[in-house]
């Protein structure tokens, strides 16, 4: 799909159960099916389609007043993976997974996920502090809900340009167009959908702030997502019995002699899937510029030998 500007090696597979591109994508579609299937089940049983509104899908999107926020707080989370409408979840499922795509391919498979909550709940945030907060609009939060993944594409959107602004998509036509541009026409779009509903308006500003803040953290290398990862391992290395935790590498003892200055071998290491996958790894969580001058070459054969 593009290219960058440091050794490539083998990305995770589309349908391998750890790629956590999929899994949002699989999760927007999942609740979006079962929405669409509990209003077939309202209109076979002759409910009016308000009912479904307020029984149902009520409960699944965020509602701008504070009040029916503090009843349903999950609402936060639920809210940006519900949509109705099937042209804006096909829009806003291609935009993922494009950024996605990219930001994956630039940062490895563990970042996507904790920005896209942070994006969205960030943009839920603002969404009900602007109903709350701007006079001319409370008379609106009674009425005024968030929802749809489109305010956490925003913020894996500019991420992954801020992170690498020339990536380059579409090589083959004249050299490939810069991530830059395709961002641009992005927000120009994202933004002109949003001018009607300052709500939205703001709340997709905030989770662009968040994007520009998680991509410059991680070029500095801070993962802001870490924690959250590490809290999903453990919890899900409760139910691995094989799972053993990983032991510190003892110290090594120091020999003394004198090499003058030479050392007396030089130590190749041996090439294995593990140590390259120890390697991805560390990219990961520290980036392509913390490796030692071993790890690059190591990585460099494994792109050379297809490992």
């Amino acid at each position: 799909m593009g290219y960058r500007d440091y050794p490539t090696f083998k990305k995770t597979s589309i349908w391998n159960d750890n790629n956590a591109l999929m899994m949002l994508i699989i999760m927007n579609v999942l609740v979006f099916i079962l929405l669409h299937f509990i209003k077939t089940i309202y209109g076979l049983s002759h409910v009016p389609l308000d009912e479904f509104m307020k029984n149902t899908y009520a409960w699944f999107t965020l509602p701008a007043d504070f009040t029916k926020f503090l009843q349903r707080p999950w609402a936060l989370i639920t809210s940006i993976f519900t949509q109705l409408n099937t042209f804006l979840m096909l829009s806003n499922l291609f935009w993922l997974w494009t950024f996605g795509y990219i930001l994956q391919d630039l940062v490895g498979n563990r970042k996507i996920i904790p920005l896209y909550l942070y994006g969205g709940i960030a943009g839920g945030i603002v969404f009900i502090l602007t109903y709350n907060l701007v006079p001319q609009l409370q008379p609106l939060k009674g009425t005024e809900v968030f929802f749809g993944s489109a305010t956490s594409v925003v913020a894996i959107a500019l991420a992954a340009t801020v992170i690498s602004p020339q990536y380059r998509l579409f090589p083959m036509i004249n050299g490939g167009i810069p991530l830059w541009i395709i961002t641009v026409v992005f927000f120009i779009i994202d933004f002109a959908s949003m001018s009607r509903n300052p709500g939205f308006l703001f709340s997709h500003m905030a989770s662009a702030a968040v994007g520009f803040f998680f991509g410059r953290a991680l070029l500095n290398g801070n993962d802001w997502g870490a924690w959250m990862n590490t809290l999903y391992d453990r919890f899900t290395n409760l139910f691995n019995p094989e799972k053993k935790p990983r032991k510190k590498n003892p110290v090594k003892q120091e020999v003394f002699y004198n090499t003058k200055g030479q050392q007396p071998y030089k130590k190749t290491a041996n090439l294995t899937q593990q140590k390259v996958d120890e390697i991805l790894d560390k990219i990961n969580q520290k980036g392509y510029d913390r490796l030692t001058e071993e790890e690059k070459d190591l990585l460099r054969r494994a792109s050379e030998e297809d490992i």
